[in-house]
């Protein structure tokens, strides 16, 4: 990593090892501070954060349940009709409401402070790149946001509302019922909305890779076949066996994909032309 500048520096205005950790370390504080901070809130906000969003999904009335049985009666397919059974979820442990609800208040603080924490840190990193790298990587804080975001919603009303209704009515046999623990259900809510957010980020990955020469738009084309199998194997898993509901998943994550693979290539193109505006600048500045 280049070396950043700063008041505290040395002579040439360059920090030293030691004081970049001091500046790392501070912004790793701040960052815990907000994270703290939306815990907080989430943490006083216990009947609305429960009632309407983590345990909104299994209910009847969620707006992603009521449309697919809206769709299955015009569609004339039942199996789209989903999460109409009562799911009574239980607490088996004598603290376990209230360790549930410190867990979730924490992962609400990250998510109400992600755009904050990526902000931080490339506050941190921004010093370090060169100014064409600079202005490449201007805006990345608001698209890794937006991104972030749009995964979590994709993951919350679409992938959520499938996964619970696979995994609370799937039986080895009729002769055992599913008694849901509380720390299960929640879970695996919040981890399938967190994973889908984590993975909208991948254009924002593969815009810093490609930019330093890590992936390539050609090795995104030679492995595109594989990125599909996959994405069509997890749909498979998660979503009732429709057609329509694997669909449902599958597009967007492949269309994901192939806007990565776009973004790559304008980065690539992008970077040969300053290469070679830059190996002409030399040749001219090596001819005077």
């Amino acid at each position: 990593m280049a070396v950043g500048k700063s008041k505290k520096g040395n002579k040439e205005g360059e920090m030293t090892f030691l004081q970049h950790l001091e500046e790392l370390r501070w912004h790793i504080i701040r960052s815990i501070v907000a994270v703290a901070v939306g815990a907080v809130v989430a943490f006083i906000l216990k009947d609305f954060i429960f009632n309407h969003i983590i345990l909104a999904p299994k209910s009847p009335d969620f707006i992603t349940n009521r449309l697919l049985c809206r769709l299955a009666d015009v569609v004339n397919t039942p199996a789209l009709c989903i999460n109409q059974e009562p799911l009574d979820l239980i607490s088996i442990k004598m603290s376990g409401q209230f360790t549930t609800h410190i867990n979730i208040s924490l992962i609400a603080g990250v998510v109400l402070a992600f755009p904050y924490i990526f902000w931080e840190f490339w506050s941190f990193f921004r010093p370090a790149l060169y100014e064409k790298e600079r202005k490449y990587a201007r805006g990345a804080v608001t698209a890794a946001s937006l991104l972030f975001l749009t995964g979590i919603l994709f993951g919350y009303y679409i992938i959520s509302p499938l996964s619970i209704n696979f995994l609370a009515t799937y039986r080895v046999s009729e002769i055992v019922h599913n008694q849901i623990n509380i720390t299960s259900y929640i879970g695996s809510v919040t981890s399938v909305a967190l994973s889908a957010g984590v993975t909208f980020e991948l254009p924002i990955v593969v815009f810093f890779l490609a930019r330093i020469g890590v992936i390539t738009p050609e090795f995104m084309r030679k492995y595109r076949r594989h990125a599909i199998v996959v994405v069509l194997i997890i749909a498979a898993i998660i979503t009732p066996p429709d057609v329509f509901s694997q669909t449902l998943v599958s597009i967007p994550l492949i269309l994901l994909y192939e806007v990565s693979i776009f973004i790559a290539a304008r980065v690539v193109k992008k970077r040969e032309l300053d290469d070679a505006a830059a190996d002409a600048e030399a040749d001219t500045a090596g001819k005077k």
